[in-house]
Order: structure tokens, then sequence, then C-alpha cells
């Protein structure tokens, strides 16, 4: 580690500490030529997988997009945020465990629905109808249909 006052690369760790939520290391190092002490902070990073869209485009994952989706078909709808935090955690732990480098945008699309079915039959509906692009009523109708039968 390089040391930000005089740039030199020999710095020593005096002290090493666990944070209190066990996610960071808290480092103390000194520098062996200005003898000058500073603090370094060492994280996990878990990269989420590039999103391939219809288009063949590609874009990293953003978990903003997952939040925008689920807020927009849960508008007015009496679902707690912890529920909808946890369902965008699942989707997320989802996608970090298998590991893979690309993913497709329309696997995220059937996650969210899925993770919707579980929350609110009516934010269902209104996503699927973006989501599947529904053209006339019997696609509601349809739709409908699919969630009243999952629930017998």
């Amino acid at each position: 580690m390089k040391c930000p006052f005089c740039n030199a690369d020999d710095t020593n760790v005096i002290d090493s500490r666990v944070s209190e939520d066990g996610q960071k290391i808290r480092r103390r190092r000194r520098c062996q030529s200005c003898d000058k002490r500073f603090t370094t902070y060492e994280t996990v990073e878990l990269r989420l997988p590039q999103v391939v869209k219809h288009d063949g485009s590609r874009t990293e994952f953003d978990r903003n997009k997952l939040l925008t989706g689920f807020k927009r078909a849960l508008h007015k709808r009496p679902v707690p945020t912890s529920y909808v935090d946890a369902a965008i955690d699942r989707i997320v732990q989802k996608y970090l465990s298998m590991g893979e480098r690309e993913i497709s945008s329309r696997s995220i699309g059937e996650s969210v629905m899925q993770e919707l079915h579980k929350l609110d039959q009516v934010a269902y509906i209104r996503f699927a109808s973006v989501y599947k692009s529904f053209q006339d009523v019997d696609d509601f109708r349809n739709a409908i249909n699919d969630v009243q039968k999952s629930e017998q």
C-alpha cells in the first residue's frame, strides 16, 4: 500500500480490526519513509453479472433499476418497503450466487415477476402488462386467470 503523504511503497500494518457489522477490516498503517500514519479499509467487492438486453447490448446490473420497477408496479399498494427490499435482495443474491458473467434482461424480468407474484397480485398484473406487452383485454384476463389458478 502506497503512503498517501510521500507516495512511498513501504508501509507497515500497525493494527487491524473487524468493523462492528463484520463487513470491513480497518487497518492502521505507518509509512517507513515519512513515519506518518493513515487508515485503510478492506471490504469485499462482489461483481454482479453484465445484463444482456434483448437488442444484444450490454449494461451493468443496476439494483436501482430493480427498485424503480418494483416501485412502479407497487404504486399505491399496501406492501411494506422491507418486503420490497427483501425481494430485491433475493434477486441480487440469486445472480451473485450463479457466478455467471452475463445474464439476460429477460431472466431479470422473470425474477421480478416471481417476486411480485408473492408480494401483491395487482402489482404482478401491472408489471406483467408492461413486461409482456399486453395488447388487449384478453391478455389481462389470461394473466388474472393464471393468478387465480396459482392461488388455489
